[in-house]
């Protein structure tokens, strides 16, 4: 099912939740505990299941905790105010499971997995090896996905193999005649210009770095 919030379809995802709202507030309290006690990959897990077993109630409850005012809106005028409130209480109620819904929500409708939020970053230095050390922690919402410690040129090693990526996955789009979206191509571009910049200030510091010799402090 392709993601929806507007036209005909809301009131239909609604109804469904609403033949089925003892049941799923009853499994929305269960993952909220998951959420408080911070078992987030199970919380994660079971929220795909229920994506998976019951898309339509799934929708409903995603798009009820982002709080839309657009999607609300479109309830209200399909199948009255009592309805929509009901939607809008499932918000303020589960405000823990907005985001985890939000991202599997992503993951069903755009064929992504544990999309990445952001990196909590440190830095430390080896002093007998002479080097910096790099330590980061992926994370898709609350759900850490994984650990690297590294120096500088083994966390680039990986740079580079995810640059390429990126190359050979746009190199094959275009031998197939593949279009990319505008508003995907627009993202690239901005992530293009960042990675230039930062590249040049990272070839500011090497250059720096070659004219300081080794263990001059």
């Amino acid at each position: 099912m392709d993601d929806v919030e507007s036209g005909e379809m809301p009131g239909a995802l609604v109804e469904e939740y609403l033949q089925r709202e003892r049941g799923t507030r009853a499994l929305l309290d269960e993952l909220e505990k998951l959420s408080i006690e911070g078992n987030h990959e199970e919380l994660r897990d079971r929220i795909r299941t229920f994506a998976e077993n019951n898309q339509e109630v799934f929708y409903t409850v995603a798009l009820a905790l982002t709080g839309s005012k657009h999607f609300y809106g479109d309830v209200e005028s399909q199948l009255g105010v009592g309805p929509a409130d009901k939607l809008r209480d499932l918000a303020e109620t589960y405000p823990s499971l907005a985001e985890p819904f939000s991202l599997v929500r992503m993951e069903v409708s755009n064929e992504r997995r544990n999309p990445i939020t952001g990196f909590d970053v440190t830095t430390t230095y080896h002093a007998e090896e002479e080097v910096p050390i790099i330590a980061y922690t992926a994370a898709s919402g609350d759900l850490e996905l994984y650990d690297h410690r590294g120096s500088p040129q083994e966390v680039l090693q990986t740079a580079s193999y995810l640059v390429q990526a990126t190359n050979d996955s746009l190199e094959a789009a275009l031998q197939q005649n593949h279009s990319v979206n505008t508003d995907e191509l627009s993202e690239l571009i901005d992530r293009h210009e960042t990675l230039e910049s930062e590249l040049n200030t990272l070839r500011d510091h090497i250059d720096e770095l070659r004219r300081k010799p080794v263990g001059d402090e």
